[in-house]
């Protein structure tokens, strides 16, 4: 499973920020939400940030409201009050500034394994187009310092464990607080571990020096669920078209058919996502020798096992799990999450918006479909191996079965994933510990169901990837027809990485190697180099 060492950047980390050969452009950071793409440049491209000229005015509208309650005789939550359970102490001016920065202080508590860089950098982004929206009150040189921290690569280290989910992710975003203070650890842009307040210093930031209700407003958010969720979306939408490859290699070299996929059968029950995934597999089937050489009188096979028939059934339900998950983290990037809020007409109002439960809901459900696509997957994988499925393929598509072993244990790790995911797919956002003295007696776990999905989704990658080493390894044993010219794409694009057929021989180096074809969207791009976009 997954590595869990979290300073070093996953797969998909590594391959989507290092592929750039030039400085992505800098997103502008304004009034307005932040898109995918830009959270895509930010955390994984390196792009620098800018607050818009209307960010900044907004901003410093909103901090004149701010200043006017720190003096008014009246106890402001966050401004004039202790926090949570202590909300009903008030606190004198002259220990405000004080106030905020034992906030931060206290509340970076996590603990355990770093966190990865893009999913810091994500939430980083996210807190501060919360702050552009002018509804948390803090000064505009504190929201300068984020852009300027994310702009100079510094990344503050944000611990695994700690996040309850609400309010928000308090202490993965104090971490980062507490780093713009030039407290803490950070990693430079290269990488290296150091004091904050010596990487704030070498890229010429002044450390911020926290005033009424800051503190509050930069950890109160649900950044760092919403920050994995819209990297996990941009992942899965890549993985599950990739999955359409896979089982379209499967079908066509276990001696499928691809009548089922038809557009009337599929019209039959109109789910969108059902209707992508079939015209995928026509269009990376079409014009295979295999498939052709079996659509004969001679040929009585009725119909495919399930795991074949309806891939498209499945792929397509992961689909429209996956688009609803994206409608609610595009309503999520268009909101300003803090508590208490500054509002339209400048009231100051404290609310329950900062509770992950939206999100929590959908990082649960996704890693609900990423288990059954990757069952799926091994199921296919399966059949290759045994004699009594595979349509005349030697056992274990072993060179020498019995001096040989093939791929049987390539199906074994597979197994091996597909059951962590399994335990992965079982939701954390029905769990709740009450904490803050009873105050905060509901809690999401949005946080663990966004961590959870990242290792599932490492999961399904290296699913898929086994199974793209079998179905390429069983379309070469059917020579001397030829697959589909799409599939053969992706077949000749494995074989730059991997021999074919042959004795055994070490495989866990290609089991890496589709993985990554997989991860980076190389088999992808190779079948749609033939058919196009694929849906």
């Amino acid at each position: 499973m997954p590595e869990r060492v979290r300073h070093e950047r996953s797969r998909s980390e590594r391959v989507n920020h290092d592929s750039s050969s030039t400085d992505p452009a800098p997103v502008v950071v304004g009034t307005g939400p932040v898109s995918p793409d830009e959270i895509l440049a930010v955390a994984r491209e390196g792009a620098g940030v800018v607050l818009s000229a209307d960010a900044e005015r907004t901003i410093a509208e909103s901090r004149e409201v701010i200043e006017a309650l720190a003096s008014d005789v009246r106890p402001h939550y966050g401004v004039s009050t202790g926090f949570g359970a202590l909300a009903t102490r008030h606190i004198p001016p002259e220990l405000r500034g004080q106030l905020q920065r034992s906030l931060v202080r206290s509340h970076a508590a996590g603990s355990g394994p770093e966190v990865e860089r893009e999913v810091v950098r994500a939430l980083m982004l996210l807190r501060l187009s919360t702050l552009a929206t002018g509804r948390t009150g803090v000064r505009l040189e504190t929201a300068r310092v984020y852009a300027a921290m994310l702009s100079a690569g510094i990344t503050p280290v944000v611990r695994e464990f700690g996040s309850l989910g609400c309010s928000g992710d308090l202490a993965p975003l104090a971490h980062c607080a507490l780093a713009a203070m030039g407290e803490g650890e950070v990693r430079d842009a290269a990488g290296e571990l150091q004091p904050a307040e010596r990487a704030l210093a070498a890229a010429g930031i002044a450390p911020v020096v926290l005033q009424e209700k800051e503190g509050l407003a930069l950890i109160n958010g649900t950044d760092g669920m919403l920050g994995m969720l819209v990297l996990a979306c941009a992942d899965l939408r890549r993985l599950l078209r990739t999955a359409d490859v896979v089982a379209g290699m499967s079908v066509e070299a276990l001696l499928g058919t691809d009548a089922v996929f038809a557009p009337d059968l599929q019209a039959l029950r109109p789910h969108p996502g059902q209707a992508e995934s079939a015209a995928n597999m026509r269009v990376l089937l079409a014009g295979s020798e295999v498939m052709a050489s079996h659509r004969t009188p001679e040929c009585t096979r009725v119909q495919d096992a399930y795991s074949l028939r309806c891939a498209p059934q499945v792929h397509g339900a992961a689909r429209d799990t996956l688009s609803h998950a994206e409608a609610v983290a595009g309503r999520e990037l268009s909101a300003a999450i803090d508590n208490p809020v500054v509002t339209q007409d400048k009231r100051v109002e404290s609310n329950g918006n900062f509770h992950g439960a939206p999100l929590g809901y959908v990082l649960d459900f996704l890693a609900i479909a990423v288990a059954d696509v990757a069952s799926m997957s091994e199921r296919r994988t399966d059949r290759f191996l045994d004699v009594a499925r595979n349509q005349g393929l030697p056992a274990f598509l072993a060179d020498d079965p019995g001096v040989d072993s093939g791929h049987m244990i390539a199906q074994y790790a597979q197994a091996s994933i597909v059951a962590e995911l399994k335990r992965l797919a079982v939701p954390a956002s029905v769990d709740s510990i009450p904490t803050s003295a009873m105050q905060e007696d509901h809690v999401s776990m949005g946080w663990a169901a966004a961590r959870k999905l990242r290792w599932a989704l490492e999961g399904l990658t290296r699913v898929l990837g086994v199974e793209l080493l079998t179905a390429a390894r069983a379309l070469d044993l059917r020579a001397p027809l030829d697959p589909a010219p799409a599939t053969a794409a992706v077949r000749d694009r494995l074989r730059a990485e991997v021999s074919g057929p042959g004795p055994d021989r070490w495989l866990a180096p290609e089991m890496d190697a589709a993985a990554d074809l997989v991860s980076t969207g190389s088999a992808l791009g190779a079948a749609e180099a033939v058919t196009g976009p694929l849906r």
